[in-house]
């Protein structure tokens, strides 16, 4: 079945931190197919993350704002109908939808591939698109490890995990150009990201202030924190909490050049969040901070010593728990700063 696909179409048009994720199961079809055409659908303000990713043959952009309104925008329809027209007419062969929502898996019908892959438990009735539905167990609650489970089943002979964001050059000198300018050495600084999509999944700023104070005393280096333009207030009030200098970059960085901070970083300390996710793909010795949010789902892959968290392997396959004991606010700043200096210490 496998042998005769040419022409792949991954479907993960977002979230930030779920694309990651997501980065295995591309490296094992690579590997598996070195001279299938492999492209991506995904949301414009998300590509930069796959640019020039040595597994992906091509992009092809799923501008959800824009084409959630073609029920009433003349040019959203005209939009939604092009894209429709660009995937019939590119002919895949198997069609593998990571999103597991109605709109993706309608996309990947509507295409007319004969094979698509998809989540058993897809939600939105998902899952009455595909031709191939594989289900999640208990081998599988990490999403890294059930990604490559419907690669493997689509063909994929090579599960090994292997992330791979490549570095790019010009977001690198920007970077340093920027952490200068904000009075930070390049080469020793950690990085907080204490903000989220999802107010319930942060840590309290009061925290953070204090492991700001605590590294800083400790390890010497500088304190950079990050996050949208729209968080920047947030960031604000860190620094009015904490004791030491917090350098201010929300809203000042692009996609890549966020990738390239968080590369050169000494170590990151993050929410469950799109930023978070990319420090563990990357490599650098990092502390996420779970609450509700389930970490034997998305934590850090194989590095089990990264996660703070009550329970973070007693909770199932759910997403996210209800239980009080799993508030975010359960966690201590001791309990994150014995992480970090454990790592520190390697």
């Amino acid at each position: 079945m496998s042998e005769g696909f040419k022409n792949i179409l991954i479907i993960k048009p977002s979230s930030l931190g779920d694309i990651v994720l997501t980065l295995p199961a591309l490296s094992a079809l690579r590997r598996s197919f070195p001279d299938a055409r492999i492209s991506w659908l995904i949301r414009p303000e998300f590509a930069p993350l796959i640019k020039n990713h040595p597994a992906l043959t091509d992009i092809v952009i799923f501008d959800r704002k824009l084409l959630g309104k073609a029920w009433y925008n003349p040019r959203a329809l005209r939009c939604l109908l092009s894209l429709i027209w660009q995937l019939r007419r590119s002919r895949f062969d198997a069609i593998i939808d990571f999103q597991g929502l109605f709109r993706t898996a309608c996309l990947g019908w509507l295409s007319g591939c004969r094979k698509r892959f998809g989540m058993a438990n897809a939600r939105e009735f998902a899952r009455i698109f595909y031709t191939h539905k594989v289900t999640q167990n208990q081998d599988c609650i990490h999403l890294v490890d059930y990604y490559l489970k419907i690669a493997q089943a689509a063909g994929a002979s090579d599960t090994t995990v292997q992330f791979l964001l490549p570095e790019e050059p010009a977001a690198t000198d920007s970077v340093k150009r920027l952490l200068i300018s904000s009075g930070v050495r390049a080469d020793n600084y950690a990085v907080f990201v204490p903000t989220s999509a999802h107010q319930d999944k942060c840590w309290p700023i009061r925290n953070f202030a204090e492991l700001a104070d605590k590294v800083f005393r400790q390890f010497g280096l500088s304190i950079v924190a990050t996050g949208s333009a729209a968080e920047r207030q947030i960031i604000e009030k860190l620094k009015t909490s904490a004791n030491v200098p917090i350098a201010n970059l929300a809203g000042k960085t692009s996609l890549s050049e966020l990738i390239e901070l968080l590369r050169s970083a000494r170590f990151v300390v993050s929410n469950d969040t799109g930023p978070g996710h990319i420090a563990a793909a990357l490599g650098v010795p990092v502390v996420l901070i779970f609450g509700r949010s389930n970490p034997a789902r998305v934590s850090p892959y194989g590095r089990d010593y990264c996660v703070a968290a009550v329970e973070p392997e007693g909770r199932g396959f759910k997403a996210d728990s209800t239980n009080p004991k799993h508030d975010i606010k359960a966690i201590t700043v001791d309990d994150v700063y014995q992480k970090v200096c454990k790592q520190i210490r390697i």
